[in-house]
């Protein structure tokens, strides 16, 4: 690993959706009316905690249900944050009460609250994002997110100088396990492949037992147990954990020979001014899965499922970015290999999750 380059002072652009106006019909000849014709389906969102714009799965999905809008004028969105658990079912019953067509429950641990309010309310679409469901009116959006995370936990293995990296989660929930999982298993591939002997801390696959901070917000307990690790020896930190993981980056940024993972979103992108301690996330494409979502549910799709992988673009290993010239042509070449593999099933690499939707 390289000593960190200069860091750029890089232009944060904020994606925002442009609702297309839709043109008024005939006024009346006793009165002219002007202004927008109001949009003929309801799709509404309930974030986690976090809000919507946590850098994060929030965020992402967000902006799935503006594509969804942009794509079609007949859609309007709208969202409801979550401060915490005790927020899920109050904000999805009031977005049944607002009149909403299709109503989109984002985080594993509000699929309990979505069937519950699904049920009571049959002629409803509803969508769970990092949940299952098997009530006949939700639809299930999971990702097989062990994929893309195998080839981050590659990437850090090859590029670990101290010979050790570690990885940390918010809440101990498959979402957030499942990324932990495909980490070490790709750095133990690694080690397999390459005769190296890279060491994880943070997280144990076997015993499923690892370390969390117990919520997805608190980024100075975030940073406090990166700096454990730090401390460790661990020169790579990939934390699982939404808003609460910018301490991970944060404490990577104050240590020249430390560098951060992001999860679920493109981290130069979403935390720009951090992209030269990033060395590489770990995508959900959450944008195009819940857009998808929307634009299904307005055309009268109701219930299925979804699980996005490395085969459907519903994972991937975002670009390098400031270290493109830092990671070797051998690491990439090995890389999109690794990447083919996995899509054609090889299990010799030794990628499971027991979080994972395919493993289920």
């Amino acid at each position: 690993m390289a000593v960190k380059p200069y860091r750029f002072a890089l232009a944060g652009v904020a994606a925002t959706g442009l609702l297309a106006l839709s043109a008024c019909g005939e006024a009346p000849e006793e009165e002219e009316t002007g202004g927008e014709a109001e949009a003929s389906f309801e799709a509404c969102m309930v974030t986690d905690s976090g809000g919507v714009d946590d850098k994060s799965f929030n965020e992402s999905s967000w902006q799935g249900m503006l594509d969804a809008e942009n794509e079609n004028d007949d859609i309007d969105s709208s969202y409801k944050e979550s401060s915490n658990e005790s927020d899920y079912e109050p904000n999805l019953l009031s977005s049944v009460d607002d009149g909403c067509d299709f109503i989109v429950g984002v985080g594993g641990l509000m699929t309990e609250d979505v069937n519950a309010v699904a049920e009571d309310n049959p002629d409803i679409a509803f969508a769970t994002v990092d949940g299952f469901s098997e009530v006949e009116n939700v639809y299930s959006v999971q990702f097989d997110a062990a994929q893309s995370a195998f080839l981050a936990g590659y990437a850090a293995a090859a590029q670990t100088e101290s010979g050790s990296v570690a990885t940390w989660g918010g809440m101990q929930i498959p979402p957030v396990t499942i990324f932990m999982d495909g980490f070490v298993q790709g750095v133990e591939y690694h080690n397999e492949a390459k005769d190296t002997d890279v060491e994880v801390l943070g997280w144990d696959v076997d015993a499923q037992d690892g370390s969390f901070t117990n919520d997805f917000e608190d980024a100075a307990g975030g940073k406090s147990l990166s700096e454990t690790f730090i401390s460790q020896g661990a020169d790579i930190i990939f934390p699982v954990a939404g808003p609460a993981g910018v301490g991970a980056v944060t404490a990577a940024d104050e240590n020249d020979d430390v560098l951060s993972i992001w999860v679920d979103v493109d981290g130069c992108q979403s935390l720009a001014d951090y992209c030269d301690t990033i060395l590489t996330s770990a995508e959900k494409n959450l944008a195009v899965a819940v857009r998808d979502a929307v634009l299904a549910a307005y055309d009268g799709t109701v219930g299925g499922s979804y699980v996005g992988t490395l085969e459907n673009d519903g994972v991937s290993l975002a670009p390098f970015h400031e270290f493109e010239d830092v990671v070797s042509d051998e690491t990439k070449a090995e890389l999109e290999e690794i990447t083919q593999r996995i899509i054609e099933g090889d299990e010799s690499l030794g990628l499971e999750s027991p979080s994972s939707p395919a493993a289920s």
